[in-house]
């Protein structure tokens, strides 16, 4: 059984648009093409979905007015680091994360979308189908993705 506390707690967030497509990042600190929702982690006394918010905020510039908050994940979720990335994320704290997650809808236009946030997190940015998300997101992220699709395949 595989400890609790080797898992960095963290939120999710699949924000859809009015087309039903999803937000997703090119990460600025990968070299290869991997794109990902945004996410983050939860701070000390902070509550998920204020976390959300906020790392929503962080990572593209939008808003907590510009979203709506349409359903959560009932579980947490996890994914596990690569080995050779356990010892470079975190201070080689954690094995991974374990990540409540938010499906959210987008209220605001293209323009109130900006990357370039104060600690940039993307280098570009795009609108997807959600079920296209396994086949651009990091491979020990995907069986988590693909969860997520599936649990929420209604919305989209």
């Amino acid at each position: 059984m595989t400890n609790q506390n080797q898992y960095r707690r963290g939120v999710g967030v699949m924000l859809l648009n009015a087309d039903r497509q999803v937000w997703v990042g090119r990460r600025i600190d990968n070299t290869d093409e991997a794109w990902q929702m945004p996410q983050g982690g939860i701070d000390e006394g902070e509550q998920p979905w204020e976390t959300a918010l906020r790392e929503l905020e962080e990572e593209t510039g939008i808003p907590p007015h510009l979203v709506e908050r349409i359903a959560d994940h009932p579980e947490r979720l996890r994914y596990d680091l690569p080995e050779e990335l356990r010892s470079k994320l975190w201070g080689g704290k954690w094995r991974g994360q374990e990540q409540d997650w938010f499906l959210c809808r987008f209220l605001g236009r293209q323009s109130d979308v900006n990357i370039a946030t104060k600690h940039p997190e993307f280098c570009d940015w795009k609108w997807i189908d959600p079920r296209d998300l396994p086949d651009i997101i990091v491979p020990f992220k995907r069986d988590l993705y693909r969860c997520l699709i599936e649990h929420w395949a209604e919305f989209f």
